[in-house]
């Protein structure tokens, strides 16, 4: 597994943390789960984009065809 090193201000640092012992997990566990949805999010905003593209276009690629 490979790892990252980000640079944090104090203050961010501590918002993590607090959040982290709110939901009852480590700083870890969070980053991970956090960085984990962003990632599927992303890809489904491009999905989601490319999906409007070919409909919208549809009839445009058909003629082209």
């Amino acid at each position: 597994m490979a790892s990252v090193t980000i640079d944090l201000s104090d203050d961010q640092l501590q918002a993590l943390q607090n959040l982290a012992s709110v939901h009852g997990t480590t700083l870890d566990v969070l980053l991970r789960a956090s960085l984990e949805d962003w990632l599927s999010s992303q890809k489904m905003d491009f999905i989601d984009a490319a999906d409007y593209v070919l409909a919208k276009n549809a009839e445009l690629y058909r003629r082209l065809a």
